[in-house]
Protein backbone atom coordinates (compact mmCIF):
# COMPACT_ATOMS: atom_id res chain seq x y z
CA UNK A 1 0.00 0.00 0.00
CA UNK A 2 1.03 3.53 -0.88
CA UNK A 3 0.00 6.70 -0.64
CA UNK A 4 0.92 8.96 -3.24
CA UNK A 5 -0.68 12.32 -2.41
CA UNK A 6 -2.36 14.56 0.19
CA UNK A 7 -4.14 17.65 0.06
CA UNK A 8 -5.86 19.32 2.49
CA UNK A 9 -8.20 22.80 2.43
CA UNK A 10 -9.14 23.97 5.74
CA UNK A 11 -8.00 21.46 7.96
CA UNK A 12 -6.73 22.43 11.26
CA UNK A 13 -3.80 25.05 10.23
CA UNK A 14 -3.29 24.38 6.65
CA UNK A 15 -5.47 26.80 4.15
CA UNK A 16 -4.73 24.54 1.23
CA UNK A 17 -1.85 22.28 0.44
CA UNK A 18 -0.57 19.18 -1.36
CA UNK A 19 1.66 16.95 -0.91
CA UNK A 20 3.46 14.53 -3.58
CA UNK A 21 5.28 11.34 -1.83
CA UNK A 22 7.17 9.04 -3.33
CA UNK A 23 8.10 5.53 -2.35
CA UNK A 24 10.31 5.78 0.50
CA UNK A 25 9.07 6.57 4.12
CA UNK A 26 8.59 10.61 4.69
CA UNK A 27 10.16 12.50 7.52
CA UNK A 28 7.67 16.00 8.73
CA UNK A 29 10.33 17.61 11.14
CA UNK A 30 10.13 21.28 12.30
CA UNK A 31 9.42 23.03 16.10
CA UNK A 32 6.11 21.89 17.93
CA UNK A 33 2.70 23.20 17.26
CA UNK A 34 3.54 23.68 13.34
CA UNK A 35 1.75 21.66 11.74
CA UNK A 36 3.24 17.72 11.68
CA UNK A 37 0.72 15.67 13.55
CA UNK A 38 -2.39 17.53 11.23
CA UNK A 39 -0.59 15.65 8.33
CA UNK A 40 -1.01 12.54 9.87
CA UNK A 41 -4.29 13.62 11.78
CA UNK A 42 -5.56 14.09 8.12
CA UNK A 43 -4.51 10.55 7.29
CA UNK A 44 -5.95 8.54 10.14
CA UNK A 45 -9.25 10.54 9.31
CA UNK A 46 -9.37 9.11 5.68
CA UNK A 47 -9.10 5.32 7.28
CA UNK A 48 -11.63 5.66 10.06
CA UNK A 49 -13.80 8.84 9.06
CA UNK A 50 -12.95 9.97 12.60
CA UNK A 51 -9.43 11.93 14.47
CA UNK A 52 -7.58 10.31 17.25
CA UNK A 53 -7.29 13.66 18.79
CA UNK A 54 -10.90 14.80 19.24
CA UNK A 55 -14.29 13.66 19.13
CA UNK A 56 -15.55 17.26 17.58
CA UNK A 57 -15.78 17.83 14.09
CA UNK A 58 -15.68 21.40 14.49
CA UNK A 59 -11.99 21.00 15.62
CA UNK A 60 -10.32 20.04 12.35
CA UNK A 61 -11.67 23.17 10.36
CA UNK A 62 -9.00 25.91 10.11
CA UNK A 63 -10.62 29.06 12.07
CA UNK A 64 -12.74 31.06 10.05
CA UNK A 65 -14.13 28.39 7.68
CA UNK A 66 -17.40 26.68 7.56
CA UNK A 67 -16.13 23.17 6.08
CA UNK A 68 -12.72 21.35 5.72
CA UNK A 69 -11.44 18.90 3.20
CA UNK A 70 -9.18 16.04 2.87
CA UNK A 71 -8.15 14.05 -0.65
CA UNK A 72 -5.87 11.36 -0.37
CA UNK A 73 -4.70 9.16 -3.93
CA UNK A 74 -3.13 6.17 -2.81
CA UNK A 75 -2.46 2.38 -4.68
CA UNK A 76 -4.00 -0.48 -2.74
CA UNK A 77 -2.88 -4.38 -4.41
CA UNK A 78 -1.85 -2.25 -7.72
CA UNK A 79 -5.04 -0.53 -7.94
CA UNK A 80 -4.97 3.34 -7.82
CA UNK A 81 -7.42 4.72 -5.31
CA UNK A 82 -8.77 8.24 -4.34
CA UNK A 83 -10.57 9.13 -1.06
CA UNK A 84 -12.31 12.46 -0.57
CA UNK A 85 -13.80 13.86 2.72
CA UNK A 86 -15.53 16.74 3.39
CA UNK A 87 -16.11 17.94 7.33
CA UNK A 88 -18.43 20.48 7.88
CA UNK A 89 -18.83 22.07 11.27
CA UNK A 90 -22.57 21.68 11.05
CA UNK A 91 -23.85 18.37 9.29
CA UNK A 92 -22.55 15.12 8.25
CA UNK A 93 -19.34 14.27 6.92
CA UNK A 94 -19.34 13.76 3.03
CA UNK A 95 -17.22 10.54 2.35
CA UNK A 96 -16.31 9.25 -0.79
CA UNK A 97 -14.14 6.53 -2.76
CA UNK A 98 -13.38 7.27 -6.45
CA UNK A 99 -16.07 9.48 -6.36
CA UNK A 100 -18.93 6.93 -4.77
CA UNK A 101 -20.32 8.01 -1.84
CA UNK A 102 -19.59 5.87 1.02
CA UNK A 103 -20.72 5.96 4.92
CA UNK A 104 -18.06 5.53 7.37
CA UNK A 105 -18.77 2.07 8.37
CA UNK A 106 -17.78 1.46 4.72
CA UNK A 107 -14.58 3.68 5.03
CA UNK A 108 -13.18 1.91 7.23
CA UNK A 109 -10.74 -1.30 5.69
CA UNK A 110 -10.36 1.01 2.95
CA UNK A 111 -7.07 2.45 3.74
CA UNK A 112 -5.45 0.33 6.02
CA UNK A 113 -3.22 1.98 8.74
CA UNK A 114 -1.10 1.46 11.83
CA UNK A 115 -0.77 5.01 14.43
CA UNK A 116 1.86 5.08 16.54
CA UNK A 117 1.93 7.80 19.07
CA UNK A 118 2.68 9.07 22.29
CA UNK A 119 -0.11 7.72 24.06
CA UNK A 120 -0.02 4.22 23.30
CA UNK A 121 2.96 3.93 25.05
CA UNK A 122 0.40 4.28 28.40
CA UNK A 123 -1.36 1.57 26.48
CA UNK A 124 -0.64 -1.37 29.00
CA UNK A 125 -0.78 0.61 32.28
CA UNK A 126 -3.87 2.71 30.85
CA UNK A 127 -7.15 1.81 31.42
CA UNK A 128 -9.10 -0.89 29.96
CA UNK A 129 -10.96 1.04 27.19
CA UNK A 130 -7.41 1.92 25.70
CA UNK A 131 -7.04 -1.69 25.13
CA UNK A 132 -10.80 -2.60 23.82
CA UNK A 133 -10.10 -0.06 21.46
CA UNK A 134 -6.82 -1.35 19.78
CA UNK A 135 -8.70 -4.56 19.76
CA UNK A 136 -11.62 -3.62 18.11
CA UNK A 137 -9.70 -0.96 15.73
CA UNK A 138 -7.46 -3.64 14.94
CA UNK A 139 -10.07 -5.93 13.32
CA UNK A 140 -12.41 -4.09 11.93
CA UNK A 141 -9.66 -2.91 9.31
CA UNK A 142 -9.63 -6.45 8.35
CA UNK A 143 -12.98 -7.16 8.88
CA UNK A 144 -16.22 -5.09 8.32
CA UNK A 145 -18.28 -8.08 9.67
CA UNK A 146 -16.65 -7.30 13.00
CA UNK A 147 -16.96 -3.26 12.60
CA UNK A 148 -21.02 -3.98 11.63
CA UNK A 149 -21.54 -6.20 14.68
CA UNK A 150 -19.80 -4.20 17.09
CA UNK A 151 -21.94 -1.05 16.12
CA UNK A 152 -25.03 -3.48 16.81
CA UNK A 153 -23.56 -4.40 20.08
CA UNK A 154 -22.92 -0.89 21.28
CA UNK A 155 -26.38 0.05 20.35
CA UNK A 156 -28.11 -2.51 21.72
CA UNK A 157 -25.78 -1.80 25.18
CA UNK A 158 -26.90 1.54 24.96
CA UNK A 159 -30.48 0.72 24.90
CA UNK A 160 -29.81 -1.68 27.38
CA UNK A 161 -28.43 0.80 30.09
CA UNK A 162 -31.41 3.44 29.07
CA UNK A 163 -34.06 0.99 30.19
CA UNK A 164 -32.37 0.51 33.48
CA UNK A 165 -32.02 3.93 34.14
CA UNK A 166 -35.74 4.06 32.80
CA UNK A 167 -37.25 1.60 34.89
CA UNK A 168 -35.74 2.15 38.12
CA UNK A 169 -36.96 0.90 41.25
CA UNK A 170 -39.98 -0.76 39.35
CA UNK A 171 -40.29 -4.44 40.03
CA UNK A 172 -39.45 -5.74 35.98
CA UNK A 173 -37.34 -4.04 33.12
CA UNK A 174 -38.11 -5.58 29.73
CA UNK A 175 -34.89 -6.42 29.01
CA UNK A 176 -35.07 -9.71 27.25
CA UNK A 177 -35.23 -8.41 23.29
CA UNK A 178 -32.04 -6.66 24.46
CA UNK A 179 -30.15 -9.34 26.53
CA UNK A 180 -30.54 -11.34 23.44
CA UNK A 181 -29.32 -9.07 20.90
CA UNK A 182 -26.21 -8.59 23.58
CA UNK A 183 -25.49 -11.97 23.77
CA UNK A 184 -25.42 -13.10 20.12
CA UNK A 185 -23.38 -9.87 19.25
CA UNK A 186 -21.21 -10.60 22.40
CA UNK A 187 -20.37 -14.87 21.42
CA UNK A 188 -19.71 -12.99 18.12
CA UNK A 189 -17.35 -10.60 19.49
CA UNK A 190 -15.48 -12.48 21.61
CA UNK A 191 -14.55 -15.42 19.39
CA UNK A 192 -12.70 -12.89 16.79
CA UNK A 193 -11.35 -10.89 19.41
CA UNK A 194 -9.78 -14.51 20.59
CA UNK A 195 -8.95 -15.34 16.74
CA UNK A 196 -7.39 -12.47 16.38
CA UNK A 197 -5.45 -12.81 19.73
CA UNK A 198 -4.28 -16.29 18.81
CA UNK A 199 -2.57 -14.81 15.53
CA UNK A 200 -1.04 -12.03 17.33
CA UNK A 201 0.67 -14.05 20.18
CA UNK A 202 2.41 -15.60 17.49
CA UNK A 203 3.94 -12.51 16.08
CA UNK A 204 4.11 -10.25 19.19
CA UNK A 205 6.67 -13.13 21.07
CA UNK A 206 8.95 -13.00 18.24
CA UNK A 207 9.13 -9.40 17.88
CA UNK A 208 9.67 -9.24 21.54
CA UNK A 209 12.03 -11.24 21.03
CA UNK A 210 14.21 -9.59 18.12
CA UNK A 211 13.94 -6.24 20.63
CA UNK A 212 14.92 -7.86 23.70
CA UNK A 213 17.91 -10.49 22.41
CA UNK A 214 15.91 -13.83 22.89
CA UNK A 215 15.39 -12.79 26.78
CA UNK A 216 11.99 -12.26 27.00
CA UNK A 217 9.06 -13.86 25.68
CA UNK A 218 5.59 -11.88 25.48
CA UNK A 219 2.29 -13.11 25.21
CA UNK A 220 -1.51 -11.62 24.86
CA UNK A 221 -4.16 -13.19 27.56
CA UNK A 222 -7.87 -12.04 27.45
CA UNK A 223 -9.68 -10.89 30.17
CA UNK A 224 -13.20 -11.19 31.72
CA UNK A 225 -13.48 -9.48 34.96
CA UNK A 226 -16.80 -11.69 35.25
CA UNK A 227 -15.38 -14.90 34.43
CA UNK A 228 -13.28 -17.13 36.42
CA UNK A 229 -13.54 -20.10 34.05
CA UNK A 230 -11.65 -19.09 31.15
CA UNK A 231 -12.96 -16.89 28.00
CA UNK A 232 -17.06 -16.81 27.73
CA UNK A 233 -17.33 -17.50 24.29
CA UNK A 234 -21.31 -19.13 23.61
CA UNK A 235 -24.24 -17.10 23.51
CA UNK A 236 -26.39 -19.13 25.84
CA UNK A 237 -23.58 -18.58 28.52
CA UNK A 238 -23.85 -14.62 28.05
CA UNK A 239 -27.40 -15.04 28.76
CA UNK A 240 -27.16 -16.69 31.51
CA UNK A 241 -24.62 -14.13 32.90
CA UNK A 242 -26.59 -11.01 31.92
CA UNK A 243 -29.48 -12.42 34.17
CA UNK A 244 -27.51 -13.31 37.06
CA UNK A 245 -26.19 -9.99 36.86
CA UNK A 246 -29.42 -8.12 36.40
CA UNK A 247 -29.85 -7.50 40.43
CA UNK A 248 -26.40 -5.66 40.20
CA UNK A 249 -26.69 -3.79 37.15
CA UNK A 250 -30.18 -2.39 38.23
CA UNK A 251 -28.65 -0.78 41.20
CA UNK A 252 -25.88 0.58 39.25
CA UNK A 253 -27.48 1.16 36.04
CA UNK A 254 -25.04 -0.29 33.71
CA UNK A 255 -24.54 -3.49 32.05
CA UNK A 256 -21.76 -5.48 33.85
CA UNK A 257 -20.83 -8.45 31.74
CA UNK A 258 -20.30 -8.77 27.87
CA UNK A 259 -16.96 -7.64 25.79
CA UNK A 260 -17.62 -4.09 26.49
CA UNK A 261 -15.90 -5.41 30.28
CA UNK A 262 -13.51 -7.29 28.77
CA UNK A 263 -9.03 -6.45 29.00
CA UNK A 264 -6.06 -7.43 27.54
CA UNK A 265 -3.53 -8.71 29.99
CA UNK A 266 0.09 -8.47 28.75
CA UNK A 267 2.52 -11.22 30.41
CA UNK A 268 6.43 -12.02 30.27
CA UNK A 269 5.95 -15.31 31.21
CA UNK A 270 3.82 -15.25 34.56
CA UNK A 271 4.55 -12.01 35.23
CA UNK A 272 2.10 -9.36 34.77
CA UNK A 273 3.85 -5.97 32.74
CA UNK A 274 0.48 -4.01 33.80
CA UNK A 275 1.35 -4.75 37.80
CA UNK A 276 5.39 -5.48 37.87
CA UNK A 277 6.73 -4.90 34.95
CA UNK A 278 9.23 -2.47 34.18
CA UNK A 279 9.19 0.97 32.18
CA UNK A 280 11.16 -0.32 29.96
CA UNK A 281 9.67 -3.45 29.67
CA UNK A 282 6.50 -2.00 29.34
CA UNK A 283 7.76 0.24 26.57
CA UNK A 284 9.32 -2.69 24.47
CA UNK A 285 5.72 -5.22 24.88
CA UNK A 286 4.18 -1.95 23.47
CA UNK A 287 6.26 -1.57 20.07
CA UNK A 288 6.56 -4.97 19.77
CA UNK A 289 2.53 -5.43 19.77
CA UNK A 290 2.91 -2.53 17.00
CA UNK A 291 4.62 -3.78 14.86
CA UNK A 292 3.06 -7.05 15.57
CA UNK A 293 -0.14 -5.19 14.01
CA UNK A 294 2.00 -4.61 10.69
CA UNK A 295 2.29 -8.11 10.21
CA UNK A 296 -1.14 -8.88 11.21
CA UNK A 297 -2.78 -6.34 8.94
CA UNK A 298 -0.30 -7.53 6.28
CA UNK A 299 -1.22 -11.84 6.71
CA UNK A 300 -4.68 -10.35 6.79
CA UNK A 301 -5.28 -7.94 3.70
CA UNK A 302 -1.99 -9.34 1.81
CA UNK A 303 -0.18 -6.17 1.85
CA UNK A 304 1.12 -3.61 4.75
CA UNK A 305 -0.48 -0.53 6.08
CA UNK A 306 0.94 2.96 6.24
CA UNK A 307 3.00 3.40 9.40
CA UNK A 308 1.84 6.82 11.16
CA UNK A 309 4.71 7.11 14.08
CA UNK A 310 3.67 10.80 15.87
CA UNK A 311 6.33 12.24 17.67
CA UNK A 312 7.10 8.74 19.20
CA UNK A 313 10.71 8.68 18.38
CA UNK A 314 12.03 10.90 21.04
CA UNK A 315 9.70 9.02 24.16
CA UNK A 316 11.82 5.40 22.52
CA UNK A 317 15.68 4.98 24.02
CA UNK A 318 18.39 4.93 21.51
CA UNK A 319 18.23 1.09 21.07
CA UNK A 320 14.22 0.63 20.53
CA UNK A 321 14.56 3.72 18.28
CA UNK A 322 17.17 1.94 16.48
CA UNK A 323 15.22 -1.05 16.74
CA UNK A 324 11.91 0.23 15.05
CA UNK A 325 14.01 1.92 12.72
CA UNK A 326 15.72 -1.14 11.58
CA UNK A 327 12.45 -2.82 10.75
CA UNK A 328 10.42 -0.75 9.00
CA UNK A 329 13.22 0.31 6.71
CA UNK A 330 12.72 -0.49 2.86
CA UNK A 331 9.47 -2.35 4.15
CA UNK A 332 6.55 -0.21 5.07
CA UNK A 333 5.82 3.05 3.77
CA UNK A 334 6.27 5.16 7.42
CA UNK A 335 5.38 8.77 8.04
CA UNK A 336 7.17 10.15 10.84
CA UNK A 337 6.80 13.30 12.86
CA UNK A 338 9.76 14.59 14.67
CA UNK A 339 11.75 17.67 15.84
CA UNK A 340 14.82 16.90 14.77
CA UNK A 341 15.28 14.73 11.81
CA UNK A 342 19.06 13.80 12.70
CA UNK A 343 16.66 11.27 14.39
CA UNK A 344 16.29 9.18 11.47
CA UNK A 345 19.84 7.99 11.02
CA UNK A 346 18.71 4.09 9.85
CA UNK A 347 16.00 5.34 7.91
CA UNK A 348 17.38 6.02 4.52
CA UNK A 349 16.83 6.71 1.38
CA UNK A 350 13.61 9.29 3.15
CA UNK A 351 12.14 12.24 1.99
CA UNK A 352 12.25 15.57 4.45
CA UNK A 353 9.45 17.74 4.56
CA UNK A 354 10.63 20.52 6.72
CA UNK A 355 6.98 21.82 7.91
CA UNK A 356 6.58 25.79 8.15
CA UNK A 357 4.70 27.91 10.39
CA UNK A 358 2.89 29.71 7.40
CA UNK A 359 1.08 27.62 4.52
CA UNK A 360 -1.19 29.18 2.22
CA UNK A 361 -3.25 28.84 -1.02
CA UNK A 362 -0.59 30.21 -3.17
CA UNK A 363 2.37 27.95 -1.73
CA UNK A 364 1.62 24.67 -3.13
CA UNK A 365 5.12 22.98 -3.20
CA UNK A 366 6.58 20.30 -1.05
CA UNK A 367 8.28 21.32 2.10
CA UNK A 368 11.72 19.86 1.06
CA UNK A 369 14.47 22.06 1.98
Amino acid sequence: MRLHSLQLINFRNYKERTWEFGPDSVVLYGPNGIGKTNILEAVYVATVGRSYRTTETADLIRFGAEEAGIILQFTKKDTPQKITIRLAAKGRKDIRLNGNALSQRELIGTLNTVLFCPEDLQLIKGSPQQRRRFIDMEISQTSATYYHQLSLYNRALQQRNRLLKEYAGQRSVPLLEWDEQLATGAAYLVKKRLESIKKLNLLIDLMNRRLTGGKENLQLRYEQPYSAQGPVTDKDAFLQLLQESLPRDRARFTTSVGPHRDDLGFFAGPVDLKKYGSQGQQRTAVLSLKLSELEFIKSEVGEYPLLLLDDVLSELDKERRANLLHFIHNRVQTFITTTDSEDMTGLSPAMLIACREEVTADDRTNDAP
